[in-house]
Order: C-alpha cells, then sequence, then structure tokens
C-alpha cells in the first residue's frame, strides 16, 4: 500500500478527504495551488471540472486528486491521452503513487491489470468502450489529458463519445491550450455541479 492508499478511508466525508490528499501534497513538496484547491473541491463534490491552465501548473496532482477521491467511493477511473507514451509514463507514474496493484494500463497494444481501480489508456480506447457498454461501462471518473484533441478533425471523436455516452462518469477535462476558459464564453460548462456535454 502506498502512503497516498494508506490515507483512504469509505467512512469520511469528502471535506476530509481533500483535507487529507492535501496534506499529503505539502508533506511531498507539492503544497496545492489555490487553482488546484478549487479544482479538487468540485470534484470532491461531484462536479465536472475543466483545467485549463498552463504547463507545469499542477492539472496532473488534481487528476490523482479525483482518482484518490474515487477511489475511496469504489469508483474506477479512466485515465486518458493522445499517445501511448504518455498513457505509459502516466501509468509509471500512478504505480508509485498509487501502488501498482491499483493501476492498470490498456492500450491497443497491451493489457496490464486491467480490473485495477485506476486505468490508463489511450483516449480511443476508453471511447470504443463507451460505445461497447454506454452508461453500462464500469466509469465513475474520467480524467482527460489534452483535452484541446476535442476539436481534432481526425481524433476529437475519441474525447466527444465519452462525454455522450457516460452519462454516469464525472469528467476532469485537462489541457494547457484551451484559450479563454472564462465562464461568460463557456457558460455552464465547468464547475457547480454542470455537465460537459
Amino acid at each position: 500500500m502506498s502512503p497516498l492508499t494508506e490515507l483512504l478511508s469509505t467512512e469520511v466525508e469528502p471535506e476530509e478527504l481533500l483535507e487529507r490528499f492535501a496534506q499529503w501534497a505539502a508533506d511531498t513538496g507539492r503544497p496545492l495551488y489555490p487553482a488546484q484547491e478549487d479544482a479538487l473541491l468540485e470534484m470532491a463534490s461531484g462536479s465536472h471540472v475543466i483545467l485549463a491552465t498552463p504547463t507545469g501548473s499542477g492539472k496532473s496532482l488534481v487528476a490523482v486528486g479525483a482518482m484518490f477521491f474515487a477511489m475511496a467511493q469504489g469508483r474506477r477511473t479512466y485515465y486518458t491521452a493522445p499517445i501511448k507514451a504518455l498513457v505509459s509514463e502516466k501509468f509509471f507514474d500512478l504505480c508509485e503513487l498509487l501502488g501498482p496493484e491499483n493501476v492498470g494500463m490498456i492500450t491497443g497494444d497491451a493489457a496490464v491489470n486491467p480490473d485495477a481501480p485506476v486505468i490508463c489508456a489511450t483516449a480511443e480506447i476508453l471511447a470504443l468502450l463507451a460505445l461497447r457498454e454506454g452508461s453500462d461501462a464500469d466509469v465513475g471518473v474520467v480524467c482527460m489529458d489534452e483535452f484541446h484533441y476535442y476539436g481534432d478533425r481526425d481524433r476529437g471523436w475519441a474525447w466527444q463519445v465519452p462525454l455522450i455516452e457516460l452519462t454516469g462518469a464525472q469528467f476532469l477535462l485537462m489541457s494547457a491550450t484551451l484559450g479563454d476558459m472564462d465562464r461568460a464564453h463557456v457558460g455552464h460548462a465547468r464547475g457547480h455541479g454542470s455537465n460537459p456535454r
């Protein structure tokens, strides 16, 4: 069991889980920025979040927090990225943070620990799962990295399909290059219980 997963408990409120995660982050030399705290508070409360912050601003730590909350609630998380190299890198990072027993990886070539509570996969893998199983898929939380691919002519479908088909999932949509995500520009598409679909 990793130091982070030792803090898991189904017996505490989301606010307490957030406090535990924030303390763990601080103890490991990564104290949360206000934007990270805000995003994690929304994730802990069950909201969908669009996290459009610059590279190096800690989006990955928010994703780990979302996975931590999902594990405490007994929900499976899918982390997706556009290329296998990013998926593989995240898999090894998460094995170190959450313990190898808690992390799996599925790509077009291989599957490692596919029944784990956290799955790293290419975006297309999750999209195909969403097409096959729809709202019955065992997906509680989706952390989509490089979400700006949503608008890509050739590959955008892989980011769009899960949003449409996985109606019971909570989404964390992350990108450093989405542009202006001010509420005036996106309406109710982020936070406060809104649905990004």
